[in-house]
């Protein structure tokens, strides 16, 4: 078993990162590498920007290449939940950023000819308990009638044809798609880097001042100015860029791998071939990768660590977790075990815009493989001058109270979560 991303691990290395020192003057700077970096990146050099992208490793080293690989429409909440917390046209034009988010990967991929496997493969929202089903029924019926009528309601009888595993039925959310996540940020970085872009890699930003309008970073391989700066770290943001810290909790999330299925294993597997999501609070989400292995993750432990030995302990729970759902499957071999983390927000809503001078996205909690592309791409419109389309512009982002961006509280909120699963 590798513990390694398989996205990585089976993804052509990217070559066209820049050499020698970090230095110049830039139209645009951007802290990060991943798809929101790299994203806004190529939109800002197609417009014949002089943009540098600054990223602490390599190009998708964080959670561009640490997910599921799933690119599902619709929020982490439930449609209702996010309309009583927002209001009824916030939470429509977040739910319709997702829609158009998928729409702006699969435009971006044909246009870029990216080798990334992107295929619409619809997502199923799959229901652990009977009141579980209910809940997603009621969720249905609002969110079919008042923003995506490419969704329908299963039920148990109708799942057998998709997943073989006892669900008490799912909402299929019919625009939701799936790809390589590896391939897809490497092809992604070498597109940036056609337009224009200089692609700094292992180049940690370690300190940053605005002297009048200009921005100054120091990193570790030198320094760089620039008129506008975009962070978009995540769960990998630094203590010295402190404001986005205190409101970004980072969380462990961890995935394994099966080996190749064999077309009878899928078929008394996963015959629907979708993404798929319990509807637990600890839940798992599940995939067949582009060559046929079973990617399964999940909170398998409420840690802000990432290393190869929790990362083995992770694959331990997740792996009891797999045989759970598909006991036909318990004795499989895993060929891949990585873990890595996910920016979260307190409300678990992302956000995007503009700071004390500099320009953010992130919090994607959990959706961030789908809406990250898009959001970078509209930050650099606005900084371009452009129409601001900003679905998260004016929300407000809070510190949280006592927090510096060591999340201690981890392990009980884990606890609390594991509770509501039983009982609920």
């Amino acid at each position: 078993m590798k513990l390694i991303s398989y996205w990585h691990d089976t993804a052509p290395v990217f070559s066209g990162g820049a050499q020698g020192p970090v230095e110049g003057h830039y139209d645009a700077v951007i802290v990060g590498g991943g798809f929101t970096g790299l994203a806004a990146a190529r939109q800002l050099a197609k417009a014949g920007a002089k943009v540098a992208v600054l990223e602490a490793q390599r190009v998708g080293w964080g959670a561009s290449g640490r997910n599921g690989g799933h690119l599902n429409n619709g929020l982490a909440h439930s449609y209702l939940s996010a309309k009583a917390e927002l209001g009824k046209e916030r939470a429509i034009a977040l739910y319709r950023a997702l829609d158009d988010s998928v729409d702006t990967i699969e435009a971006l991929v044909a246009e870029e000819g990216i080798d990334c496997n992107f295929r619409r493969a619809g997502k199923l929202k799959l229901a652990s308990k009977p009141q579980h089903f209910e809940a997603i029924a009621r969720n249905f019926e609002a969110l079919h009638a008042e923003v995506d009528p490419d969704t329908a309601l299963l039920s148990a009888a109708d799942l057998k044809s998709e997943i073989s595993s006892p669900f008490h039925g799912a909402m299929l959310s019919k625009k939701s798609a799936m790809m390589h996540m590896g391939r897809y940020v490497a092809g992604l970085a070498t597109a940036a880097a056609r337009h224009g872009a200089i692609i700094h890699e292992n180049a940690a930003v370690t300190d940053r001042k605005q002297v009048g309008v200009r921005h100054e970073l120091t990193t570790s391989r030198g320094r760089i100015s620039a008129d506008n700066v975009l962070v978009a770290t995540g769960a990998y943001t630094t203590p010295n860029l402190g404001y986005f810290r205190r409101r970004i909790i980072s969380v462990g999330s961890f995935i394994i791998a099966t080996r190749p299925l064999s077309d009878a294993e899928i078929t008394a597997t996963m015959p629907g071939n979708r993404t798929c999501v319990t509807s637990m609070n600890i839940g798992n989400y599940f995939r067949l990768s582009p060559d046929k292995r079973l990617i399964f993750g999940g909170r398998a432990r409420f840690s802000a660590t990432s290393d190869q030995r929790s990362d083995s302990k992770s694959g331990q729970i997740l792996q009891a977790g797999l045989a759970a759902i598909f006991p036909q499957l318990a004795k499989v071999e895993i060929d891949y075990c990585w873990g890595g983390l996910v920016d979260m927000t307190k409300d678990r809503f992302p956000r995007a815009g503009y700071h004390d001078g500099v320009w953010y996205a992130m919090g994607y909690s959990g959706h961030g493989a789908q809406l990250s592309t898009h959001l970078g791409m509209v930050l650099a419109d606005a900084m371009l001058g452009r129409e601001d389309r900003n679905p998260l512009k004016g929300l407000e982002w809070p510190a949280i109270p006592g927090y510096s961006g060591k999340p201690w509280f981890l392990p009980m909120v884990g606890l609390y979560y594991k509770a509501l699963d039983r009982i609920q």
